[in-house]
């Protein structure tokens, strides 16, 4: 049964706002009606809608205008407008101002039922994705899954639209970039959140336990197998087996994967007997599982099967915008976890963090982030606080720069050292003796 939301109906006609809110309030959703502009932005300030159903004419005004005002006031709010001159240009253009469904007078009764229907299955899921992000948040912040970034957008749209089906996804990224974040999101936004989720890693395993920790054995099936394993095909039935690094699993293996995958059929290691499973599987890599195919260590069947929808995580160097809204919420995290009072990171290592390109992606921030909060002493952490590789030494002092005439000189000896292949042709060029040159080198340690 649809959960009941709350709706508000913005229409000029008496009778349209009581025919729909009699309809509405008879399927158990709670329903506000105002006739006009004013009065919709006005209780859209004061209550919590999860959506609007807003006619396109509003006496003098128009419902189209309406639509962004809403927004603003409440972003979460689901907009279907409703009209009697319903044309393609009017539905393009309230799409393109935030509409969420477009529903041409007249209609029916199952036509606005099936739309309430879509908005609740919708705002559910919203719903739950904002609790398992908190969840994550408190748990790991690098899990949060908030993004400024159009291209990590475009990525967790993708996955929430597949989230409920059972197509097997191929989520492809560097390592580090939080596939295995992803792929348990998507297993919670989907229908099967109720059941296992279950993680293998591909490259940890040999090739006879990734068959064990797959499929599962029998007792006796090998030495060391001193009681049944049902394996994570079977612990995950009705939910969600993710396999990190696909690219890793062996050839003998791939075949038995990709009859699970057509046939939901396997057999355990040492056993006859074949077994049904209803798992979804979802697979991640950081190569290139095409370039695999055609160097024979990936089966070009299994390839196709597991390529039914590519999710691509964006590196974190691709997603500059996101790299200080992260690295303070590792910091507040960090510090709590490690009992540190640090409040925030100084402009200069702000500006190291993001000018870095972070080939580790969110593993190696974390990392950083960490290793700062145990070496800090204060309230902020600045450069001297992250590796040497992230804070560049700052360049050499130039003639004219307002440094001691000493320091010029130890700068042009060495650069003179570093591109003379011998101490006499060096001497010769800053016109020294070898001997005072082989002192000066002394003197500034080169």
């Amino acid at each position: 049964m649809t959960p009941g939301l709350s709706i508000l109906i913005v229409d000029d006609e008496p009778n349209i706002r009581k025919t729909l809110a009699i309809a509405l309030e008879a399927e158990g959703h709670g329903v506000l009606a105002v006739s006009n502009f004013k009065d919709a932005t006005a209780e859209a300030s004061r209550r919590f809608f999860d959506m609007a159903l807003v006619d396109l004419r509003l006496g003098t005004e128009s419902g189209l205008d309406l639509i962004p005002a809403l927004r603003t006031t409440c972003p979460w709010m689901k907009i279907a407008v409703i009209t009697a001159y319903a044309a393609v240009d009017t539905a393009v253009e309230a799409m393109r101002r935030g509409a969420f469904d477009y529903l041409p007078k007249p209609f029916s009764h199952d036509q606005l039922i099936l739309l309430i229907d879509k908005v609740a299955a919708v705002r559910t899921l919203e719903q739950r994705v904002s609790a398992l992000q908190e969840a994550l948040n408190e748990a790991a912040p690098e899990a949060d899954l908030t993004s400024r970034s159009a291209a990590m957008q475009r990525t967790l749209a993708l996955a929430q639209r597949v989230a409920d089906s059972d197509a097997t996804l191929l989520i492809r990224g560097e390592s580090g970039t939080g596939k295995t974040v992803l792929a348990r999101a998507i297993h919670s936004w989907g229908r099967r959140a109720g059941k296992n989720f279950g993680v293998i890693s591909c490259p940890s395993l040999s090739a006879d336990l990734l068959e064990s920790e797959l499929f599962g054995h029998v007792r006796g099936a090998f030495t060391g197998a001193l009681r049944d394993q049902p394996g994570k095909i079977a612990a995950c039935d009705g939910g969600t087996l993710f396999l990190d690094e696909i690219g890793d699993l062996p050839l003998p293996l791939q075949a038995k994967l990709l009859r699970v995958l057509q046939e939901k059929a396997y057999e355990r290691v040492g056993e006859v007997e074949t077994r049904k499973a209803d798992v979804r599987i979802i697979t991640a890599t950081a190569v290139d599982l095409a370039a695999a195919v055609k160097a024979g260590s990936c089966r070009e069947d299994l390839y196709y099967r597991l390529n039914v929808v590519e999710i691509l995580m964006p590196p974190l160097r691709e997603r500059p915008e996101d790299i200080l809204p992260l690295a303070e919420r590792l910091l507040a995290f960090l510090a709590r976890q490690n009992h540190r009072r640090i409040l925030n990171f100084t402009d200069p290592a702000k500006a190291a963090l993001h000018h870095y390109p972070w080939p580790g992606n969110v593993r190696e921030l974390r990392n950083v982030i960490e290793r700062a909060v145990l070496l800090s002493t204060g309230d902020s952490i600045g450069p001297e606080c992250l590796p040497l590789h992230l804070t560049p030494a700052p360049p050499p002092p130039q003639v004219g720069d307002l440094v001691p005439l000493e320091t010029i000189e130890e700068v042009h000896i060495r650069q003179v050292l570093a591109a003379t292949k011998s101490l006499e042709k060096a001497a010769r060029v800053l016109g020294l003796d070898p001997a005072t040159l082989w002192r000066r080198r002394k003197k500034y340690g080169v």
